[in-house]
């Protein structure tokens, strides 16, 4: 047995589909093994809050081990994981191939999947993973939704809390009356016929939160996509499932993956890139899927064609080279690379995309913002999300750039309140960008 692999890890597909895998004494079983291993480890004690609690209940057990820690005690553990997959891909020595075969995420997703069976998942937070229905119902009354969802708005915000269990003070993301698959049939770029790259050809996945909540994150992309040669098309068939995964739904994960996959292979089989908008749904569409339902065809041909917005934008600059037009911008960019950018495991391609503007002045911060998607504005986790995340506002605000970029729009927007708290360490910007947005911004758009 060696101590820890050397060896590039790999991920197993989800076996939910398997009798055991819902058998609560085999999943009890399998939580103390992985606990165990990770009690006599304890690399990951500065990720996310799902370590320190287990340790402290370990610690604070009567033997100090987890023979006098009783399973339901476990439920904390579980709850604190936001499935940023950061333990499996930077800290954990134990992945596999190692004998071990530790996958703390995807063990997080089984507790969950057993929870979910039960009937123990809250009607209100899996409401609130119904983003194509909540998104279109508040597109219809975009001010009245905005409105109520105003951070400050003592009247509704109250309200929110107790019948949804969103913390009153969490920042919410805005409704538009006008998704961005309207805006795009309405406003096509035209294609830079004298670009290096031209000649690519690529569909848009608008993803459910661009579409409902930051168009303007879709009309950059396809504005620097256009300049640079590529001919787009946006397609949005449903949400990639995120959310439904977070609560341990995998069937309805699986049935979305099938659905998706399915519509999107005509595109796919013509050559074009898939390209997402969003890392989270980079990922799903890219590692999840194929673990959930790795016999499909079409998900396998999805997943090879999929690309991230920046990714895609990177490899347009290393293989043609990117169209000239690029600007300096009028001060230094704070550059979060979020979890589920790191955890495609490509390396830092934000920053490498942001690294073409001219002297650029760039901050990159590679550590957790704490939110977590749903997970760090509800009531129970706020607090915790904003002390996970104070590292990283603290450097954005040590930084004192003018502008502060995520993948990921809702760690982006998260940072900012993390900023808010930090008094005399740095200005405190008053909006969040995708990156993408700040290189539109460098080409004049």
């Amino acid at each position: 047995m060696q101590e820890g692999s050397l060896d590039a890890p790999i991920r197993h597909p989800l076996a939910w589909r398997d009798a055991d895998f819902l058998d609560e004494a085999k999943l009890d079983e399998e939580l103390r093994r992985v606990f165990d291993i990770c009690h006599g480890c304890r690399r990951c004690f500065n990720l996310c809050d799902s370590f320190p609690k287990l340790f402290d209940l370990i610690d604070e057990s009567e033997s100090m081990e987890l023979d006098t820690v009783d399973s339901a005690d476990f439920a904390p553990v579980v709850d604190a994981c936001t499935l940023c997959d950061m333990c499996f891909m930077t800290k954990c020595p134990y992945v596999p191939p190692h004998e071990f075969n530790l996958d703390f995420p995807h063990l997080m997703l089984r507790y969950r999947a057993v929870q979910n069976a039960k009937g123990e998942v809250p009607l209100a937070a899996k409401e609130l993973t119904e983003t194509d229905r909540n998104g279109k119902a508040a597109g219809f009354a975009a001010p009245i939704a905005n409105w109520a969802s105003r951070r400050g708005n003592a009247l509704t915000r109250p309200i929110l809390e107790s019948t949804c269990g969103v913390h009153r003070d969490a920042a919410l993301p805005k409704f538009h009356t006008n998704d961005y698959v309207t805006r795009a049939k309405a406003e096509v770029p035209a294609v830079n016929t004298k670009a290096p790259g031209f000649g690519r050809s690529a569909i848009i996945y608008a993803t459910c939160f661009v579409n409902y909540n930051n168009p303007a994150i879709g009309t950059a992309a396809r504005q620097v996509l256009a300049h640079n040669g590529v001919d787009t098309e946006v397609v949005y068939p449903s949400c990639c499932g995120m959310p439904q995964l977070e609560q341990g739904d995998i069937a309805r994960v699986a049935e979305t993956a099938k659905k998706v996959a399915a519509e999107l292979r005509p595109w796919v089989d013509e050559g074009r890139a898939v390209i997402a908008l969003t890392p989270s749904c980079a990922l799903m569409l890219k590692f999840e899927w194929p673990l959930i339902v790795p016999e499909d065809e079409n998900v396998k041909a999805l997943s090879a064609a999929t690309r991230d917005i920046d990714e895609y934008i990177v490899d347009i600059a290393k293989t043609e080279g990117l169209a000239g037009g690029l600007g300096a911008l009028d001060g230094g960019v704070t550059l979060h690379l979020a979890c589920h950018s790191r955890a495609q495991n490509f390396g830092q391609k934000s920053a490498e995309m942001l690294r073409a503007i001219p002297d650029i002045d760039i901050t990159v911060i590679e550590r957790c913002s704490g939110h977590g998607g749903s997970w760090g504005v509800m009531k129970e986790n706020f607090e915790t999300a904003i002390k996970v995340g104070k590292p990283v506002a603290r450097q954005a605000a040590k930084a004192g750039n003018a502008y502060v970029a995520s993948g990921c729009p809702l760690a982006a927007d998260h940072i900012l309140q993390g900023m808010e708290r930090i008094d005399g360490e740095g200005p405190v910007v008053t909006r969040a960008d995708h990156p993408v947005e700040i290189l539109a911004r460098a080409y004049g758009f």
